[in-house]
């Protein structure tokens, strides 16, 4: 079944009232005894999946139904009691089921070489494992929901759908390679697009390993002024097409074109949101679009005072520090780093988190965690200071003066990609 069964667009966003008539519409029709839920994190907790969730685990509860909720974590740890109680006002905690990517997964198939070669214009060159949760495969499962907000990201251009599945609850394989991939691509001839290799990595997942599934993918676009969660845009369907029609729109909502190089940029992280660099590494992805050469990025980090949400991961960062594209790469092809070869996701992530010297980046955080910023090769400042100089509570999305100095603020970086007009052209 493909059809979009509604789509609700709205400037000012959909009432809640309105995005439950949908979701319970969705469900008409259907005889179920058991269903899995698989919502985003905590990280992505401004997609208005939480209320999703909700409604649709009291609805089916009330009916008797036997619902499941496994947050799609990805690589990141586990929703904390009290982010659960934040996002999901429906679901008890003690229900939610963590997602393993090392271990609670089977595996499906492979994405062959021939395959990869061709979309990533011959820079990738191995075959790739799809694996996923053994839960999405448990055939006393009725149906599936997968609900999540499409946004532009920086490994696979647009988030979500297919991405919720086999990253959110992937294994390894596929994780550190789609990641890879994306790297060696390119993240900035990816983001805020459709149909990039990563993205065809995963609908090659779904048609040859999922399309016998009873998935069904609930996509919100959302921003959040001043934030409050405002969701314009519900999609909701079996197929792809709802993925497509939710793009279009999120690249409305969600990507914001400057006229001119920005000089200096100031990116404020919830400290709720955002405890390591692996999450808050989304100030540089989403603005290096946007930054001129030779500009300034502050990230004004409360919140943050570890790099990886992986132990392992840590490690890594620790260990080889965001030093840049051929650094990173040279590293990885040297044969006693294993380690950095076993984790390619990780390998990624440093490339991606480096500006390759375009631009400076400078962590404002708390001063136990300077030194640490600073020997993976940012530049440091005490939040204290910064926060007293750039006020977020008194600073406007875009630009401001502050002390005579022009600068361009940005509130939260996940909700949105920002792009220098005259680069894009």
């Amino acid at each position: 079944m493909n059809d979009i069964y509604k789509i609700a667009r709205s400037e000012n966003g959909l009432s809640k009232s309105t995005i439950k008539y949908a979701l319970l519409k969705s469900l008409e029709g259907r005889k179920l005894k058991k269903v899995l839920i698989l919502p985003p994190d905590f990280t992505r907790f401004h997609s208005g999946a939480g209320y999703i969730t909700d409604v649709y685990y009291e609805a089916l509860t009330n009916a008797g139904v036997h619902v499941d909720v496994m947050p799609a974590l990805g690589t990141h740890v586990p929703v904390s009691r009290a982010q659960a109680e934040k996002m999901f006002k429906k679901v008890p905690y003690e229900t939610l089921i963590p997602h393993n990517w090392r271990t609670d997964v089977v595996k499906l198939g492979k994405i062959p070489r021939d395959f990869l070669e061709n979309i990533t214009e011959g820079l990738w060159h191995e075959e790739i494992d799809a694996e996923i949760n053994r839960r999405v495969m448990d055939e006393s499962y009725d149906l599936i929901i997968s609900p999540g907000q499409v946004v532009p990201h920086e490994v696979i251009g647009m988030s979500n759908h297919a991405k919720n599945l086999f990253v959110g609850v992937g294994g390894s394989d596929m994780i550190n390679k789609s990641h890879m991939v994306g790297a060696v691509y390119g993240m900035e001839r990816m983001m805020g697009r459709d149909n990039t290799p990563v993205r065809r990595i995963f609908d090659y997942g779904m048609e040859h390993f999922l399309k016998d599934r009873p998935i069904l993918f609930v996509l919100t676009v959302a921003t959040a002024p001043g934030g409050s969660i405002r969701t314009h845009g519900l999609f909701i369907g079996s197929g792809r097409d709802c993925l497509t029609e939710a793009v279009k729109l999120a690249q409305q909502k969600n990507i914001d074109f400057v006229e001119t190089g920005i000089k200096k940029c100031v990116v404020m992280l919830d400290p709720a949101e955002f405890q390591s660099t692996w999450l808050g590494n989304k100030a540089i992805y989403r603005t290096r679009m946007a930054i001129a050469d030779g500009g300034e990025l502050i990230i004004l980090a409360p919140g943050v005072d570890r790099f990886g949400e992986d132990n392992e991961c840590d490690r890594l960062i620790r260990k080889y520090g965001y030093r840049g594209r051929l650094h990173t790469l040279s590293e990885f092809e040297k044969p006693e780093n294993s380690d950095l070869r076993a984790n390619m996701g990780a390998a990624a992530h440093l490339i991606h988190g480096s500006s390759d010297g375009r631009f400076s980046v400078t962590y404002a955080v708390d001063p136990s965690f300077r030194s640490a910023i600073e020997s993976v090769g940012f530049l440091s400042a005490d939040i204290g200071e910064m926060l007293r100089l750039y006020d977020p509570r008194t600073l406007s999305p875009g630009y401001n003066v502050v002390n005579g100095e022009r600068i361009f603020f940005i509130p939260n970086p996940a909700l949105g990609l920002w792009i220098n007009k005259e680069k894009f052209r």
